[in-house]
């Protein structure tokens, strides 16, 4: 009730609250004019505010000079009649995001190659020129670059000290005598859309990637949420799942895994326009289409796309990034074993490995595997392992580690020796005294395969040339 009230005499239109609101604040809301919204007790306010955003942002707007100050298009145009000249309206990237076409407003080339390639062509001359135009607190006027091209009339557009973007002005020598003073009022109107159109996209972005989410962990109806992620029916998928270097320390863990969800999103969006990435326990997936495929084996296009977001990443973080690749699936249903897959990657990956898919480190994975399920299963943990590391423990003798060796070699006896830095004489005394002492059958092929998995999974050892 007195916080209804409050805002109410503080002008504010209206109230949002967690839980059930009560009769007493509905009544006071009525009374007072002012919206009251309730919210479920869970909900994070960040996202509340980014549904009102999205919400306001596709509400009708209002209309003025012909222009719809929802329209970035619209605004570029109303500049544009207004001042007098074409008229670009750009991110901080320099990425051409709308412009105006009001007839008979000359344009040169490089305004003409900008919006046909929404990117505004870059040189040493062109940065100079954005170096000037976000250094200065208003318009600025800016000599031309070149024979052929105009002089422009440019700005800023900035909200609470942040820069969003600019607006760029073709000026033929015949722009208004208000110009300037035009332009700083678009510019402001610009940060407004600018803002509203950052926190839809940051709307699109969390509910993709809380979809994303629940896809992977199977959670979530694989057809409805490949819809609405806007898969392509027919089309093979996998995961690829991004990681920190767990062996290296970054200074702010977190904040550098956010970052990495950006680099990774980035790249995605840049080779697969709209895409899905998530960011869950300090993991970065991305659910990747595999298309177009020609030659070598299928995905081999997302393995290259992962090496290059790993170095990227790493150069930018400064921390070294890892990549596993799942299995490619051929339906959505199959997702959450893929992702699977890659997490199972990142957890072999060897220290020189960073990038790997599921096929290339199958054997490591299988065998991490089973290291899991032999320890939790006393009847599987049991065997003559235990016998041979009680007997070294109790004689000095080293009979599982020669063991490990001559398994690993396949059974050859002087590969073995030279891993273990000794004769083979050495080496078949040590398997007579195994045999003998421990009761062995060596020449049994069941036995030695249980023997050298446990001994390879349980025990930890391995021989010294095993990779």
């Amino acid at each position: 009730g007195p916080l209804v009230r409050e805002a109410a005499a503080a002008g504010m239109a209206g109230v949002v609250v967690r839980g059930a609101a009560g009769p007493g604040p509905v009544a006071e809301a009525e009374e007072s004019g002012t919206a009251l919204l309730a919210v479920d007790e869970d909900a994070a306010w960040h996202h509340v505010h980014l549904l009102l955003a999205q919400a306001i942002g596709a509400r009708p707007s209002p209309a003025g000079d012909g222009a719809a100050l929802g329209d970035l298009f619209s605004l570029a145009g109303a500049v544009a009649a207004a001042v007098g000249g074409a008229t670009v309206i750009e991110d901080p990237r320099q990425t051409v995001l709308a412009y105006s076409t009001v007839p008979g407003q000359p344009v040169d080339e490089a305004r003409r190659q900008g919006i046909l390639g929404r990117q505004v062509p870059d040189s040493p001359e062109n940065t100079e020129q954005y170096r000037v135009l976000f250094a200065a607190p208003g318009p600025v006027r800016l000599a031309a670059l070149g024979g052929g091209e105009l002089p422009r009339l440019a700005v800023a557009v900035r909200a609470g000290g942040e820069t969003l973007g600019s607006l760029w002005v073709v000026d033929d020598g015949t722009l208004a005598p208000d110009a300037e003073t035009q332009l700083a009022q678009g510019a402001s109107t610009a940060a407004l859309l600018l803002l509203r159109a950052r926190a839809a996209a940051e709307l699109s972005r969390h509910l993709t990637g809380d979809l994303l989410r629940r896809l992977l962990d199977g959670t979530a109806d694989p057809a409805t949420a490949a819809q609405r992620l806007g898969l392509t029916p027919g089309i093979p998928l996998r995961v690829a799942a991004f990681a920190l270097d767990p062996t290296a320390s970054a200074p702010d863990g977190e904040q550098a895994a956010l970052r990495l969800l950006d680099l990774v999103r980035l790249q995605c969006e840049a080779r697969y326009g709209r895409q899905a990435c998530v960011l869950v326990d300090g993991v970065v997936y991305a659910l990747l289409p595999v298309t177009g495929e020609r030659g070598g084996p299928a995905g081999e296009r997302q393995r290259r796309l992962a090496e290059d977001i790993v170095r990227r990443a790493g150069q930018a973080l400064r921390v070294p990034v890892r990549a596993g690749l799942g299995e490619v699936v051929p339906d959505p249903a199959e997702i959450p074993g893929s992702r699977e897959d890659a997490d199972l990657v990142l957890r072999v990956l060897g220290p020189d490995e960073p990038v790997a898919a599921a096929h290339e480190v199958r054997a490591r994975a299988v065998l991490f595997r089973l290291t899991g399920l032999l320890g939790e299963r006393r009847e599987l943990a049991a065997g003559a392992w235990r016998e041979v590391l009680a007997y070294d423990a109790d004689h000095g003798t080293d009979h599982a580690r020669t063991l490990v060796c001559w398994l690993d070699a396949g059974c050859d006896m002087a590969r073995a020796a030279k891993w273990l830095a000794v004769h083979p004489n050495t080496c078949r005394y040590r398997l007579r005294q195994v045999r003998s002492q421990l009761g062995i059958d060596l020449d049994d092929p069941d036995e030695r395969l249980v023997l050298w998995l446990q001994l390879r999974t349980l025990a930890g050892l391995r021989g010294a040339g095993a990779t």
